[in-house]
C-alpha cells in the first residue's frame, strides 16, 4: 500500500516502513505525528484519487531525529563594483518513519 501526502509544500510518495526526511516538523524525537492531507492512495491495481484530498485517510509517521541540511552558499557579485556578499543557509529537517496508512 502506498499513499502520496503533502507535507511542507512538497508531495511525497510513500509507504509502510519507509525513512523520509521532510521540513521541519514542531515535535519531539519518538512522537507520533500524523501527516497533512492524503492526496492518493493506493494498493497496486485499485488507486484511489482525492480531489483535491481524500476523506477518512491518514498517514501516521513516528519521529527519528530532527536537525538540518547540507550547507548551500548563495555568493552575490557585482562586477568592476568591488562589491560582493557570500551567505549560507541550511535548512532544518526532520526525519519520520512511516507507521501506519489506514
Amino acid at each position: 500500500m502506498f499513499a502520496v501526502v503533502k507535507t511542507g509544500g512538497k508531495q511525497y510518495k510513500v509507504s509502510e516502513g519507509d525513512i523520509i526526511t521532510v521540513e521541519k516538523l514542531d515535535a519531539e524525537v519518538g512522537a507520533e505525528v500524523e501527516l497533512g492531507p492524503v492526496l492518493m492512495a493506493g494498493d497496486g491495481e485499485k488507486v484511489e484519487v482525492g480531489a483535491p484530498a481524500l476523506e477518512g485517510k491518514t498517514v501516521r509517521a513516528t519521529v527519528l531525529a530532527q536537525g538540518k541540511g547540507p550547507k548551500i552558499v548563495i555568493m552575490y557579485h557585482r562586477r568592476r563594483k568591488n562589491s560582493r556578499k557570500k551567505i549560507g543557509h541550511r535548512q532544518s529537517l526532520t526525519k519520520l518513519k512511516i507507521t501506519a496508512i489506514n
